[in-house]
């Protein structure tokens, strides 16, 4: 149903006058090559002791490589959501040439913030670990997600490899970020957010801003590629406007494509446009 309902709105909304781009840059696309790839599923990417085992599906695209990597998160407001949501984007992805791995982390509220962050990394340091049983250059990964896989995605290209929540080894070389939560703070109420940090804003702000990806913005972070529904209400478009200024402001390359009209299940359900110029986007800066 899911697959239905996107072709369906993909065929009413998927064009190219629905959207707007901010920080396209200059020169040709890059040239479309599609090719065959195979699926190693469940790949256990956690260390004996982890409080989780967790897996990932491997998407090899055919060839010796090595290949370039993307480390695919899903959504779901943390609590929700798995592998199947991103298949497509993970296929898509390998059929030009990357390697894509689609992975789980532990959700809300049974694993509190930062274990979904721990986990993501843990997986970025897997693929390093095993670059050579997989095909992949350890030199050129990114991470891709939407929404709640987003925010992570974010993070990992923010964090990088010090301070008190970067982890040595599992910095990104680049980011896409689709309907991305940046900044926390924004939500005083609700349920996703504060299951996930543990509390409501009152009472754990600087929590709050600690998970946020526009606290980490600096001038040596990899380039980013946002993608944002115009008429997005459940993370309004500020998110991504404000992240982007802040990244411009710091001189890091940024990109920003709006599914204009488009809500937030919508612009992920009719993200063909978008995720078609995030790929030509890791071209330009993976390969």
């Amino acid at each position: 149903m899911l697959r239905f309902l996107s072709l369906l709105f993909g065929a009413l909304f998927g064009t190219v006058g629905c959207t707007t781009y901010q920080g396209r840059p200059e020169g040709p696309a890059p040239q479309r090559v599609d090719t065959e790839y195979q699926l190693r599923r469940d790949q256990v990417f956690t260390p004996p002791g982890w409080p989780q085992a967790l897996k990932a599906d491997v998407y090899l695209p055919e060839g010796r490589g090595p290949f370039p990597a993307v480390l695919v998160i899903h959504g779901g407001g943390w609590d929700s959501g798995d592998r199947d949501q991103v298949a497509g984007i993970a296929k898509r992805l390998a059929k030009r040439g990357y390697v894509a791995v689609n992975t789980q982390y532990r959700l809300a509220p049974g694993a509190i913030y930062p274990a979904q962050l721990q986990d993501v990394q843990q997986a970025v340091l897997w693929m390093r670990a095993n670059a050579a049983e997989y095909h992949i250059d350890p030199t050129r990964i990114a991470s891709f997600g939407y929404s709640a896989g987003a925010h992570l995605a974010a993070l990992l290209g923010g964090v990088g490899e010090t301070g008190p929540l970067g982890k040595p080894g599992a910095a990104v070389q680049a980011v896409v970020a689709g309907g991305t939560p940046t900044d926390l703070t924004k939500w005083p109420a609700g349920k996703l957010v504060p299951q996930l940090i543990g509390g409501d804003r009152a009472h754990k702000l600087a929590e709050y801003k600690a998970a946020s990806p526009v606290s980490y913005v600096n001038a040596g972070d990899p380039p980013v590629f946002l993608y944002h529904g115009g008429a997005d209400k459940l993370v309004p478009i500020d998110h991504a406007e404000d992240y982007k200024q802040l990244l411009d402001a710091a001189g890091v390359p940024c990109e920003l494509f709006v599914l204009r009209g488009r809500g937030h299940i919508l612009a992920f359900l009719t993200d063909g446009p978008a995720v078609e110029a995030a790929i030509g986007f890791l071209d330009r800066h993976l390969r």
